[in-house]
């Protein structure tokens, strides 16, 4: 009996120790796969997200009512230049739309941990391709982005195609709608947090649903949006504003309010 019991302790902790020796191989694994190390930034071998249909466009539908309004189809009130300054961007008919080479805008309030809700429409008479075509983008805190574009057919880099976390992460799905017509994105943003010394102690994190599909599902962002290269997180306030990109395109929005987390 004694001998039995032994045997089985021994089993045991052999085990344990084979477990032990997967878990960590698999933990390794994960750490060099991960996206920043997998793929290059805009690599265009990057497999591009399945499409979906996301159904018909909902007319503009009222904000909740602890929202704070940030455009009511009416002014631009609450929105300067990166300057300070009025902005140039066009209103009219209920959306703001952006004009070539006035530069972007920002919010006067300033934000952090948010839901966001916004809606979008490329043109409808198409102009260009991949990155050309009805490009924009809203920037929370002016430095994370979601990428606004006209994806519909309409190929690009996996990272800069609609609804994209900009060179960082694709969407689940490409769940974008023809040109012309509306779209939305409702975004939940968690900021990221620094020590005294300007070290990230936790990362920033997003969670986007496209026209009420899923695309990114609190996902941890590496660090500032960036074109060429994934930059390190650099310390910055709690609160700063949101922007919406000129990038050259008459890229229209409209029903733009957060709530505040």
């Amino acid at each position: 009996m004694k001998n039995l019991i032994l045997f089985l302790l021994f089993s045991i902790a052999v085990s344990c120790l084979i477990g032990l020796a997967a878990f960590q191989s698999s933990s390794k694994n994960n750490e060099q796969t991960g996206p920043e190390q997998q793929w290059a930034i805009h690599d265009m071998n990057r497999p591009l997200p399945p499409v979906v249909d996301p159904g018909p466009a909902d007319p503009p539908l009222k904000p909740p009512s602890d929202a704070t309004i940030l455009f009511d189809g009416k002014d631009l009130s609450q929105w300067s230049d990166s300057k300070g300054e009025p902005t140039k961007w066009k209103v009219e008919n209920g959306y703001l739309e952006v004009v070539a080479k006035a530069g972007s805008i920002r919010t006067k309030k300033e934000l952090g941990d948010c839901q966001l809700h916004i809606e979008w429409a490329t043109p409808s008479v198409v102009v260009g391709e991949g990155q050309a075509r009805g490009n924009s983008g809203v920037f929370l805190m002016d430095t994370y982005e979601i990428q606004v574009l006209d994806s519909y057919n309409n190929k690009t880099y996996a990272d800069g195609s609609a609804a994209a976390l900009y060179g960082q992460y694709p969407p689940l799905v490409n769940a974008c709608r023809p040109p012309g017509e509306w779209q939305t994105y409702d975004i939940i943003f968690h900021r990221p947090h620094f020590d005294q010394d300007g070290n990230v102690t936790k990362p920033a994190r997003m969670t986007v649903l496209h026209n009420g599909v899923l695309v990114h599902d609190n996902v941890e962002l590496t660090g500032p949006t960036a074109h060429k290269a994934r930059p390190p997180y650099k310390a910055h306030p709690d609160k700063l504003p949101l922007s919406l990109q000129d990038h050259g395109n008459p890229v229209r929005y409209r029903n733009i309010w957060i709530r505040e987390l």
